[in-house]
């Protein structure tokens, strides 16, 4: 099985990616694991309660525990699929969880944004853990890249610059699946 994971900071393109991919692919949000334990500790989703969960289980456990929770989930759900996209992978840890446990079939990719196209996006997508300032969104920023996300970003194998409209980015990602395609018939 193919597993793409996309990385990028906040409002960078990740989640434009996957819902793209989601037509012919299961996609596992792993932020959606880390709203599901936020809403299962009885909190609201709000990007301060978001964080301190996410940050809260990688102290309390380790660096990597939410890329494990998603190859859990992966093998749970989506065992039988040849392909499947991970959107949201935030550090070096993770990253080495899944290369670790998903092998050579592992693809990083980078979605890269500038900081005021990601705040522009931020005001208008209104997702609710959305910090909806600029202190907000750039203490969000500065939280995400303490997880090690610029090193993950760095390693990235491919890596997309997402300023323009959204078929550029459509176009970069059918190029990616022709790629994989390519790579999968070797």
């Amino acid at each position: 099985m193919k597993v793409i994971a996309f990385t990028g900071m906040p409002a960078s393109g990740k989640s434009f990616a996957s819902e793209y991919l989601k037509k012919d692919f299961p996609v596992v949000r792993m932020g959606d694991l880390v709203w599901e334990e936020t809403e299962k500790r009885g909190l609201d989703l709000t990007g301060e309660n978001v964080g301190k969960v996410a940050d809260g289980e990688r102290k309390d456990h380790h660096f990597g525990i939410w890329a494990e929770r998603t190859v859990e989930r992966i093998n749970r759900d989506h065992a039988e699929r040849n392909a499947v996209i991970i959107d949201g992978l935030r550090g070096k840890a993770e990253l080495e969880v899944f290369e670790d446990k998903l092998g050579a079939d592992f693809i990083l990719v980078a979605i890269h944004a500038s900081p005021q196209t990601r705040y522009e996006r931020l005001m208008g997508r209104n997702r609710v853990d959305d910090d909806l300032n600029w202190d907000a969104f750039a203490a969000r920023d500065d939280r995400e890249l303490s997880w090690g996300l610029g090193d993950t970003i760095a390693l990235a194998e491919i890596m997309f610059v997402n300023e323009g409209e959204q078929r550029d980015l459509e176009h970069a990602l059918e190029q990616l699946m022709a790629y994989v395609q390519l790579s999968e018939e070797d």
